[in-house]
């Protein structure tokens, strides 16, 4: 990341200085507020807005964020999504994981979406609120139009179909259960309503009663995932939504997979970056993001040849000349020097909302946040780049909290870094318990 600090709105509500703020205590990224802690990101930001823009326009984008653990590609992706949702994008997060969420699954995939699926007015899911705001558009219509209130059932029917016909061509039943749908809640019938709508939203062992209702058979398959999504794109476009934002986070954990459901996920990836690039998609901005050994490794992307050609990119220039338009974008990862002005820029937020704004600034002031930033550095064996988690839940937990609420605490006679085992990720427990460092095999001592 950079070492510059953010541009920060200069009046902060206390509503999303506390959202931020209790995250960072918890160790978590914020789900909000993000662009008050971005640091560094400003390289990227012309690139991606005019991607958003195109994607609002009815283009489809495909991204690819490389970092190491630790790097930010959490935070960079929550970043852009909050971009996304100020210019009224659905957005939806999703974790690939074996058991979960596997990639190779799509139908799963698609579920998590619509689980996940926020907007700007609407928490998760927004499924439902989408689906009733889109068929409010259709009655506007059909009225602007001159339908009478008796002509009106017939009208938003005649729609309907004229909307989703080239959705019908590869998934007919969504159609079908859009219909069912609001048949349903015509007739009072809530129940058979939430059950169709769960199977539109790809949820497996839905009442054969409410699925016969709807004129739908079985459970949501692989193929049919990628015309759900299609439809449900149709959806969020004609019910006033800019395109649909969706971040497949944590890809990398494909190479920890058997190799039979990771050359079958690799496909998919394959798959739904060519769906995306042929046009099928008006209005999705897809991001996936993993480590540089997924990216480059032979249990990783490069073991699907086609899909090692779309995804690659050219990173032996200086990572300054990176291209941000680019397929692949890479997160250098935090330095020393930037990893003390986000500290520094979280102490200022926080001390906006404290009782002794200057106590704060005076007793934690930048010479301490640095010595703290050194200090969680050593401790995860000088690796400064994944650091920031633990250095933030440090500052914010152990060190502002308690010169907030006691007088007399002072973080250097009074605090001493401690680091638990409990409380770190599995990479920074083991860096931490590496006494030093070593950057290639030669650097390890045997005793023969």
């Amino acid at each position: 990341m950079s070492t510059t600090g953010p541009t920060r709105p200069a009046q902060v509500s206390a509503a999303r200085r506390r959202t931020v703020i209790d995250a960072l205590r918890r160790g978590a990224v914020p789900e909000s507020g993000l662009d008050l802690l971005a640091t560094g990101l400003d390289r990227f930001e012309a690139a991606l807005d005019a991607e958003l823009d195109a994607v609002a326009s009815g283009g489809s984008v495909f991204k690819a964020v490389r970092g190491e653990y630790g790097s930010g590609k959490t935070f960079f992706t929550r970043w852009l999504g909050e971009r996304a949702k100020r210019r009224n994008f659905a957005v939806a997060e999703i974790q690939i994981s074996e058991n979960e969420t596997p990639l190779h699954k799509l139908e799963t995939v698609y579920r998590r979406l619509t689980e996940r699926l926020t907007t700007s007015s609407f928490l998760p899911s927004a499924l439902r609120p989408v689906v009733d705001a889109w068929f409010y558009a259709l009655e506007e219509d059909a009225l602007a139009a001159g339908a009478t209130e008796d002509e009106l059932p017939h009208e938003v029917e005649k729609l309907l179909v004229a909307r989703l016909a080239e959705v019908s061509r590869h998934a007919p039943s969504f159609a079908a259960a859009l219909r069912g749908y609001r048949a349903a809640l015509a007739d009072g019938d809530e129940a058979t309503a939430a059950a169709v709508l769960a199977w539109l939203g790809g949820q497996p062992h839905v009442a054969a009663s409410a699925r016969r209702a709807a004129g739908v058979r079985g459970d949501l398959d692989h193929f049919g995932a990628l015309g759900f999504l299609q439809g449900l794109l149709t959806v969020l476009r004609d019910s006033g939504h800019a395109g649909l934002f969706v971040v497949l986070d944590e890809v990398e954990t494909l190479q920890r997979v058997r190799s039979d459901a990771r050359d079958k996920a690799l496909n998919a990836l394959r798959q739904l970056i060519d769906e995306v690039h042929s046009g099928r998609f008006p209005g999705l901005y897809l991001v996936i993001t993993g480590t540089p050994a997924f990216y480059g490794g032979q249990q990783g992307v490069q073991r699907l040849a086609p899909l090692a050609q779309r995804l690659a990119t050219d990173f032996t220039t200086d990572p300054r000349f990176d291209n941000p338009r680019a397929v692949q974008v890479r997160l250098p990862g935090f330095t020393q020097e930037s990893l003390v002005g986000l500290g520094v820029t979280i102490r200022d937020l926080f001390a906006a909302g404290a009782e002794t704004p200057e106590r704060i600034g005076e007793v934690v002031d930048d010479a301490y946040v640095s010595d703290l930033a050194r200090a969680v550095g050593g401790v995860l064996g000088g690796k400064v780049g994944v650091a920031p988690r633990l250095f933030l839940k440090k500052l914010v937990g152990d060190v502002l909290d308690r010169v907030d609420q006691f007088d007399d605490f002072d973080p250097r006679q009074h605090y001493k870094l401690t680091v638990a085992s409990s409380e770190l990720t599995d990479v920074e427990r083991n860096l931490a318990a590496s006494p030093t460092t070593v950057s290639s095999a030669d650097d390890i001592e045997l005793d023969v």
